[in-house]
């Protein structure tokens, strides 16, 4: 489904990743783990196609495609999703509206018919009772006086409107307390845990992993994966940490 091959990318000049190879397959779910400024968020920025973000050397496939090759909007309607660590408050825009037109334009791209406004509202009804999100939030400008966890909630339930093939969610455990840790967890299973989708998921801590359990899971640190294994190794740096479990 996604395969990474030594991939270099930089910001503003300075290397972030340094030939990173990675590759997921439909029904599998990847955690991507790390210490700070290893080149997490910089990988998911660069699926999504962040600005700003230069590719230097190697090659990302998505479905056979060359995804480096698409526009942030070609690589949505081609089925990618990214999840932010910090979602972003649009004032003056409903989350209605907003789900809606980026809906109905994916639709477009892929020579769909739009939904229609009573489909569109019976589809976020049932999203947002996924995500226990109630329907008056969504009628609210988009994600403005939210809280941390309400914004991570409320991002999913985009995520389960929009239906995307594979989902780069970086951090969405930060800022949840346990109840919406669990409801948030259960909600990536409930959307993205099917045997014709993938998920990488960018965590820093073990406690989301027990909810959504990854097929497996890799350090990422100076720019490229350095060990994978399988969920048994997020419990084991929760217990030694980093150094440990990379210099063992």
């Amino acid at each position: 489904m996604l395969k990474i091959e030594n991939l270099h990318a930089e910001i503003d000049g300075k290397e972030i990743l340094k030939g990173l190879s990675l590759e997921v397959n439909a029904g599998e779910i990847h955690a991507i783990m790390g210490p700070n400024g290893a080149g997490k968020s910089t990988l998911a920025y660069v699926l999504g196609g962040r600005p700003g973000y230069e590719v230097t050397q190697g090659t990302v496939t998505f479905d056979g495609k060359d995804l480096l090759d698409m526009e942030p909007h070609e690589r949505a309607a081609a089925g990618m999703f990214l999840g932010f660590q910090y979602p972003v408050e649009i004032p003056g825009v409903s989350n209605v509206q907003f789900l809606r037109e980026a809906l109905n334009s994916q639709r477009k791209q892929r020579g769909e018919e739009p939904m229609s406004g009573g489909e569109f509202l019976k589809l976020a009804k049932e999203k947002a009772g996924l995500l226990k999100l109630d329907m008056e939030m969504l009628k609210r400008n988009v994600n403005v006086g939210f809280s941390g966890g309400e914004k991570k909630r409320n991002e999913m339930v985009q995520m389960g409107i929009l239906d995307p093939q594979f989902a780069v969610l970086d951090e969405t455990d930060s800022g949840l307390d346990i109840d919406a840790l669990k409801v948030v967890g259960e909600g990536i299973n409930a959307i993205m845990r099917k045997s014709d989708k993938g998920v990488m998921l960018i965590t820093h801590y073990q406690r989301l992993l027990d909810y959504v359990q990854p097929d497996f899971v890799h350090i990422l640190a100076a720019g490229r994966i350095v060990k994978t294994g399988d969920a048994d190794l997020a419990k084991q740096l929760e217990a030694e940490g980093y150094d440990e479990v990379m210099a063992a």
